[in-house]
């Protein structure tokens, strides 16, 4: 179940990447291009400005608009074992069809306006789907008469079949669901803030083992998330509603209660863990601070900007989970807070200063309350600093730089071998010394990356050297059912591409 789970959220990353980037074309335009922003701005109101602004607001919105293909695609290439490109194309096929396929049999058979979205569920099924028929037939040998469709040509025929029976499928089953997914959505809305807090405290508690990818999707794309009429269309999911109604001109007033699903997540990240990462630092002897203190300030500093918490998160996470817990709690508080305070700010991929600035500030204080995140944040890097001060000094929790660097005699002097070596030399050196310490090709049956994560799957012929990795430059090493998982930031996709063409694998 892990795995699975694991390989899910993994692929979730892919097509997730984009809406950064995305988000920024979306909230610049969207913000800049507003009636209420030119009239407080009057040198926003020319005319070549407006053009490039709008057309930034309508690349944007492409993006947000053909989410659920784009999450296939990115599913289907995610789990693939190999040819990906093929997977991929396969995926963005199955799609086209599944959708044709509901939309005919609507036509044909219901009541006329009657609609069927299946968002990112769909998206996940039909990229699961053609992973699924990619992995088992893209070897496939066919009849000497047809051997021009065999091997990967046959997969995108495959997909497009498998993708009209679960059209099918899905007409027939989806509309009780869908019903039950809108009753889902008010009862937690009927919850309220204490809904928010579940929410929040749950999102960070997977997050640990990278299963909150499969989370916070059913919220933002799916009914879960609320279901709101913008620019006289009926949109579903937290994030698309926010988005949509940014991009609707005509939009007035506060932005949709489903912000409470991303507004919690900016005091945690902007505040609660840099003061964490401040406080960690005021903790290790001073003798480890001047070796030590450029990974707690860069943690630190990118939990603020860009909202991407891991880096902080596993340096106490694999030392005392019972804090990370401790966290995840905290960060279901300032949901809750968020929620009552009537903060309504979005964000695009994660909660840091760039979202907070574009969603946030640019939208105006009486469209988002973002005023209020600044005070509360202060107290809650407060509560974060006295909080992770007090535990890690009261219960001795070995975080790095514990051990003053003199009295760690475990630790190999640089140059003194060579793993520690090639951790200092280009990316080949060090990936092939990666290979070495999980164990050799033979030990190695897959890898990939996450957004910070390097999975490997391994066969158990070998052990695996936990502290050969650690030296080249992992800050924690998790060994699962299916292998290894080494936190190695944003050098981990880096890692993983190399390693595989050092491997010759797809």
């Amino acid at each position: 179940m892990f795995k699975k789970f694991s390989q899910l959220g993994r692929a979730f990353m892919l097509p997730i990447a984009i809406l950064p980037v995305a988000g920024l074309l979306l909230g610049l335009g969207g913000a800049l291009t507003n009636e209420s922003a030119i009239h407080a701005y009057p040198f926003l109101n020319v005319g070549w400005l407006q053009t490039v602004l709008k057309i930034m607001s309508f690349a944007g919105n492409a993006v947000f608009a053909n989410l659920a293909l784009i999450f296939t695609i990115g599913v289907a290439v995610g789990l693939a074992k190999g040819d990906k490109g093929t997977a991929g194309l396969s995926g963005a096929i199955a799609f086209l069809v599944y959708t044709a396929t509901i939309a005919g049999l609507l036509q044909l058979f219901s009541a006329k306006g009657a609609t069927i979205d299946t968002g990112v569920l769909g998206a996940i099924v039909i990229g699961g789907v053609v992973a699924y028929l990619h992995n088992h037939y893209r070897k496939i040998e066919l009849p000497q008469f047809l051997g021009f469709f065999g091997g990967s040509r046959f997969i995108p025929i495959l997909s497009a079949f498998a993708a009209i029976i679960l059209g099918a499928i899905f007409y027939m089953i989806w509309p009780p669901i869908q019903n039950l997914l809108v009753v889902a959505g008010k009862e937690i809305a009927t919850l309220g803030s204490i809904g928010s807090f579940f929410y929040g405290f749950l999102l960070r508690l997977t997050g640990a083992v990278g299963l909150h990818h499969t989370i916070y999707p059913m919220f933002w794309y799916t009914s879960l998330g609320g279901t709101e009429v913008v620019a006289g269309k009926t949109i579903v999911g937290a994030q698309n509603i926010f988005f949509a109604q940014l991009a609707d001109p005509n939009h007035h007033g506060m932005f949709t209660y489903g912000t409470r699903f991303f507004a919690g997540r900016f005091a945690t990240m902007m505040f609660g863990l840099p003061a964490a990462a401040l406080a960690m630092y005021h903790c290790i002897p001073k003798a480890s601070r001047k070796k030590e203190g450029g990974l707690y300030f860069s943690s630190g500093l990118t939990s603020f900007l860009t909202g991407i918490t891991e880096p902080i998160e596993y340096t106490f996470l694999f030392a005392a989970p019972w804090l990370y817990v401790i966290h995840s709690f905290l960060d279901g508080l300032s949901f809750y807070f968020a929620d009552i305070m009537n903060i309504r700010i979005g964000n695009s991929f994660s909660a840091g200063l760039i979202d907070f600035l574009l969603f946030g500030v640019l939208q105006g204080e009486s469209r988002t309350h973002w005023m209020y995140v600044v005070p509360f944040g202060l107290a809650w890097g407060v509560i974060y600093y006295v909080v992770f001060r007090f535990c890690i000094a009261k219960f001795h929790v070995a975080i790095p730089g514990m051990v003053p660097a003199e009295e760690d005699d475990s630790t190999e002097p640089v140059g003194a071998g060579p793993v520690v070596a090639a951790s200092n030399g280009d990316l080949h050196s060090s990936s092939l010394a990666l290979i070495e310490a999980f164990g050799g090709s033979t030990n190695i049956d897959t890898v990939e990356a996450c957004a910070t994560r390097l999975r490997v799957a391994t066969n158990g012929q070998k052990p695996v050297d936990k502290d050969a990795i650690k030296n080249l430059g992992a800050t924690a090493v998790l060994e699962v059912s299916d292998g290894v998982q080494a936190v190695f930031g944003g050098k981990a996709d880096l890692y993983s591409q190399e390693i595989n063409q050092i491997l010759d694998r797809d």
